[in-house]
């Protein structure tokens, strides 16, 4: 079964090889969406075989939906530019595709956190488990601009053995700046009302750090997991201040 890789990009030319490498022996073509990157991340691209769009950001969903359209085949592989396939997802995968006759319509697979300048995940990382394989023409990633999942409905999906590395954050600084930024998307698409915001506000920190800090299993990360844990409760806890200067009733 011919399978393409789809990534969205801006401004990845320090990681986007490193994902195109780990996943391009398994895939029939590798096609990246670039929403307007300023270094050389069409450049690397392209010089890995790559085919490169240019579509102007519209939030998470838009994007990698219009990746889909651009993709030659309908088996999606999707992959964030910061994402490394290890070897043992990759032999996975193609196994799969070997099999036609017996794929389901979507499969989950971990992206397991790999803290700024590190190699390896730490102990007892964290993760996301998200669909990321799929046929196109029965599951596609949701149109939210801020919710980047792929809508499965009532079709079926498997969950693989192997793991992906999300290299999310560069640095410290880095892991503030993408907060940031994600949460002022988020308060301009999430509704909520204005007594329910004020209700939530004097706990949302600690309530988050908890999360993050204890069920998340960032106490394992020594300092840089007590810091990461604290940027993510305060900039949720920020994203509830924003949407209250939005909100009305």
């Amino acid at each position: 079964m011919p399978l393409s890789c789809c990534i969205i990009a801006h401004n990845e030319g320090d990681r986007i090889e490193r994902c195109i490498l780990a996943a391009r022996n398994i895939v029939d073509e590798i096609v990246v969406v670039d929403s307007g990157s300023t270094d050389d991340t069409v450049e690397k691209a392209k010089s890995l075989g790559a085919k490169v769009f240019f579509h102007p950001w519209d939030g998470y969903g838009p994007q990698k939906r219009y990746a889909e359209d651009c993709a030659q085949h309908d088996w999606i592989l999707n992959l964030d530019a910061d994402e490394v396939v290890t070897p043992e997802l990759a032999r996975e995968i193609a196994a799969l595709m070997r099999t036609p006759e017996s794929l389901l319509p979507a499969y989950r697979f971990r992206q397991v956190t790999v803290y700024p300048g590190h190699d390896r995940p730490r102990l007892w990382a964290d993760f996301h488990n998200y669909v990321r394989l799929y046929d196109r023409r029965r599951v596609r990633f949701r149109k939210s601009r801020v919710h980047d999942t792929v809508d499965t409905g009532a079709y079926p999906v498997g969950q693989l053995d192997g793991i992906a590395l999300h290299y999310s954050w560069r640095t410290l600084d880095h892991v503030r700046a993408k907060l940031e930024s994600y949460t002022d998307l988020q308060a301009k698409e999430l509704k909520k009302p204005r007594w329910l915001i004020l209700l939530r506000l004097p706990f949302e920190y600690p309530i988050l750090f908890f999360r993050y800090y204890i069920l998340r299993r960032n106490f394992t990360g020594g300092l840089t997991g007590l810091r990461i844990a604290h940027e993510i409760a305060r900039a949720r806890t920020r994203r509830l201040l924003k949407m209250l200067k939005q909100s009305t009733g």
